[in-house]
């Protein structure tokens, strides 16, 4: 019956569900055809700013003998590189199918999210390890210059962010990059705030305080991140679906006794696929049937891309995939 060659190279989708995978991109503001079109001027600006900042913390850092503005300039190095890798998946998404690479290179996005949320805790580690340090000896800040340097951190990160705002909920290689440049704005926040307490009270421990705290906030902040990057890249259904609702709507589809071998896994960070058998017995093919599937299931559960394969249910040829436990 239909579509079992489908099924056997895995994810491979029947025309039914392609025809339809690319029309979702249009139709809604938050699919993939509209994500970087709407983020390539938010990723230059982000990279030119950041970059020139870099070169300024740079100079002022070895002009106010500062260690910390230097090493602060290595992290903001790092986000110029995420917003790179973040804006290098964005693109790589659009690219086509190739014989080779069925899928396009959709998933370039999960695997940017990853990296960055990977990024931003090891960048977590060196602000905790710098901390840990200074304890032991703190070191005097260079007061108002590096108040002034991080002031201008705070400006150029924040409304880098801003501009991603609007994506973070719907994309997560977005949100990844919003991330990343909020924690920076954190960052040089808590630069100003020890810088001015500092001057204020002779201090020195406040330096390593806030930036044991920063840390903590932007663990926090990342391990959402970190944990949706990683179910999407082992291909669990993405949070944004209800599995259970998609289950009961194809079970009853008309002639439809049991649904089984249904997968449902982000093709993108912003696309997802889904596979199933649906058993009708004596059931010859229906196109208009497959049609009002594919068509439901974009518009109600915003799967993009939808492969049904049907099956009579014959007991002399049981489908081997019907258990719950075989994949």
């Amino acid at each position: 019956m239909a579509g079992h060659t489908h099924h056997d190279h895995d994810h491979g989708g029947g025309h039914e569900g392609h025809a339809h995978a690319h029309g979702h991109g249009h139709a809604h503001g938050h699919g993939h055809a509209h994500g970087p079109a709407n983020y390539n001027r938010a990723f230059a600006v982000g990279i030119v700013l950041n970059t020139v900042f870099v070169v300024v913390e740079a100079v002022y850092g070895i002009l106010a003998n500062s260690l910390a503005l230097l090493a602060d300039a290595g992290h903001n190095l790092s986000d110029v590189l995420s917003l790179v890798l973040a804006w290098g998946a964005a693109l790589l998404v659009q690219r086509r199918p190739t014989a080779r690479r069925t899928y396009g290179m959709k998933r370039s996005s999960i695997l940017a999210s990853l990296t960055n949320a990977a990024l931003l805790l090891v960048a977590v580690g060196g602000i905790v390890w710098e901390a840990v340090q200074r304890f032991d000896k703190p070191e005097p800040i260079a007061g108002a210059t590096v108040i002034a340097v991080a002031g201008i951190g705070i400006v150029i990160n924040a409304a880098t962010a801003l501009m991603f705002m609007s994506g973070r909920k719907g994309d997560l290689n977005i949100k990844g990059a919003y991330l990343h440049m909020m924690a920076d704005a954190g960052v040089s926040l808590g630069v100003v705030i020890a810088g001015a307490a500092i001057m204020l009270t002779g201090w020195n421990w406040l330096d390593p305080v806030v930036s044991l705290v920063i840390a903590a906030v932007i663990t926090i902040g990342t391990w959402s991140l970190l944990r949706d990057s990683l179910n999407l890249a082992l291909d669990a259904v993405p949070d944004t679906v209800d599995r259970q609702a998609i289950e009961s709507y194809l079970g009853g589809l008309p002639g439809v006794t049991e649904v089984h071998d249904l997968h449902i896994w982000a093709m993108s960070t912003t696309e997802v696929a889904m596979t199933a058998h649906l058993v009708r017995p004596g059931a010859t093919l229906d196109d208009g049937l497959l049609a009002q599937a594919s068509r439901e299931v974009r518009e109600r559960f915003r799967i993009d891309h939808a492969t049904f394969q049907i099956e009579a249910g014959d007991p002399e040829h049981p489908c081997r995939l019907a258990p719950a436990d075989v994949v």
